[in-house]
């Protein structure tokens, strides 16, 4: 079954489909040591990676078990990041939640934003009734951004990832559908433009 990846729209960001014209962007994105230092798996060393995970958001809608999109920034069209949801399983009505921000666009509200919406369009039209988000125990500013968007903390994953041979727990977090609020993500007030 397609899962037909959306194009979304909220008041500060354009969610779409990636292109093969992004894969510079993405390359930028993943290859930063710093982004990437809660990440489970190493900074990217080589172009091709952005290539093959462009070309697996398309094999993920194709086969039906995730959309990832692209976030710009409406005012400007810069390139944010991405956010996306892998795992689709129907039968359970569940997926996992993911996303990863360039370091400049950090601290505006752009990942609570981008994460709302992908929910919003996941609760209406793939009927979940669960999704699942982990974080890096130390990487407390995402944790804030799911807890903003009204996901629980449910437990740890003890030494759940070994990245560049350093040892990490991970926090998993839940978001049941009668716990979903759809209402507007609030912009931070330094945002909003007069």
């Amino acid at each position: 079954m397609t899962l037909t990846t959306p194009t979304l729209r909220t008041a500060r960001l354009r969610l779409r489909p990636f292109t093969d014209a992004d894969a510079d962007s993405l390359f930028a994105l993943h290859s930063s040591s710093y982004v990437m230092r809660y990440w489970d798996s190493p900074p990217w060393n080589e172009q091709a990676r952005a290539e093959r995970f462009i070309a697996m958001c398309q094999k993920m809608a194709d086969e039906g078990t995730g959309a990832r999109v692209a976030i710009d920034r409406a005012s400007d069209g810069a390139f944010v990041g991405w956010c996306g949801l892998t795992g689709w399983n129907p039968e359970y009505r569940s997926a996992s939640l993911g996303y990863v921000l360039d370091d400049a666009m950090w601290g505006h509200g752009f990942a609570t934003e981008a994460a709302h919406a992908v929910l919003q369009w996941a609760f209406d039209a793939l009927d979940l009734n669960r999704v699942q988000a982990e974080t890096d125990t130390r990487n407390v500013a995402s944790a804030r951004v799911l807890e903003k968007i009204g996901f629980v903390r449910e437990g740890t994953l003890r030494e759940d990832c070994v990245v560049n041979g350093e040892v990490s727990d991970s926090w998993v977090f839940g978001l049941i559908r009668r716990e979903w609020r759809p209402s507007a993500v609030p912009i931070p007030a330094h945002e909003v433009r007069r």
